[in-house]
């Protein structure tokens, strides 16, 4: 599924390297103020009809991991988004799911107090469809089985926080 071409960056955060507070989450006792970072992919695999954004954090003390955002069916023409566009101001036509706060935009880093450095995956898949076949209100771990089992490839780059 890795197409080595295929290829996600930001101005805003640097794989491998600590996040600004600009990103940190405002509730469950941080009080960041919770843009998104800017993103902007390019070289995706012929055939892609949308993309999708998802940012995880496999360190949280959950046992599943934390879900920080879930966007579908971001049109195929689309190849960026502006800083901050994950709290209302998506392309018209996708659809956001809720992530592990509950809500259905960018929720930022907001790692426990003392727990230490953890990692933030933002990934870009290329999906074969307009619309990827996932129910609204689907859970965030449906929205990533369809993610795995559909892509055409996906590109990922991965901050970190700590507190």
């Amino acid at each position: 599924m890795q197409n080595n071409k295929f290829n996600l960056t930001s101005p805003d955060i640097q794989e491998g390297h600590f996040m600004a507070k600009t990103f940190e989450f405002n509730g469950f006792g941080c009080d960041g103020p919770n843009l998104s970072p800017a993103l902007h992919w390019q070289n995706a695999p012929e055939g892609t009809q949308s993309f999708a954004i998802t940012v995880y954090d496999p360190d949280a003390p959950t046992g599943s991991g934390f879900w920080h955002w879930l966007v579908l069916d971001i049109p195929a023409d689309v190849n960026a988004l502006a800083r901050g566009a994950g709290n209302g101001a998506l392309p018209a036509g996708c659809r956001s799911f809720n992530n592990d706060y509950g809500i259905k935009e960018f929720g930022g880093a907001c790692p426990p107090e003392g727990h230490g450095m953890h990692r933030y995956q933002f990934t870009v898949w290329a999906l074969p469809t307009a619309a990827l076949g996932v129910p609204d209100g689907a859970s965030a771990a449906v929205v990533g089985f369809m993610l795995n089992a559909s892509a055409l490839a996906k590109a990922t780059l991965t901050a970190t926080y700590a507190r």
